[in-house]
């Protein structure tokens, strides 16, 4: 972390810093509580305790709903201890193309966005792209191309991940 001072942090010390200036000036209590909050904070680029991958492979409007709901409450409830995938091949594909050859609604488009922004990653199959004679110019620029979606989806769960169908 940067030792710059900002509005949120006006001494510009690091959390570890604050939390290790806290263990010096407090009692035993206070200073069990801080370690203990230490050991609880989350820093870019820890581990995550849940991984999830998600199949996301429909042109149907109320699947799109549903599935990025599900991935948005899964952000909500787990914030940044959770790493979250969304595998998107065949007619699935289409939420990710700048301009989608299917209907996708301007909703989901943001609603897709926004997830990245919050750490969500998005895969493209590229065997679906190939199919549709796209690259990865047709496609929005967070999108991770993988080769097969499918070999995707066992790869991630050999990794741990927890595997989410609809």
């Amino acid at each position: 972390m940067s030792k710059e001072k900002t509005d949120l942090n006006p001494t510009g010390t690091s959390r570890r810093e604050l939390v290790k200036r806290l263990l010096l000036g407090t009692g035993a209590v206070a200073a069990a509580s801080a370690v203990k909050a230490e050991e609880e904070m989350r820093f870019p680029g820890d581990p995550t305790d849940h991984n999830v991958v998600y199949q996301f492979n429909k042109a149907d409007a109320d699947y799109h709903k549903a599935v990025m709901f599900s991935v948005g409450e899964m952000v909500r409830k787990y914030g940044d201890n959770i790493k979250i995938v969304v595998v998107c091949f065949g007619p699935g594909l289409h939420i990710l193309a700048k301009k989608p050859k299917r209907p996708v609604a301007k909703e989901i488009q943001e609603r897709v966005s926004s997830l990245h922004s919050y750490g969500v990653e998005f895969h493209a199959c590229g065997n679906t792209m190939d199919s549709l004679k796209w690259t990865k110019n047709d496609m929005v620029d967070f999108a991770k191309v993988v080769q097969v979606g499918a070999a995707d989806l066992i790869e991630l769960q050999e990794k741990g991940f927890s595997y989410i169908s609809w």
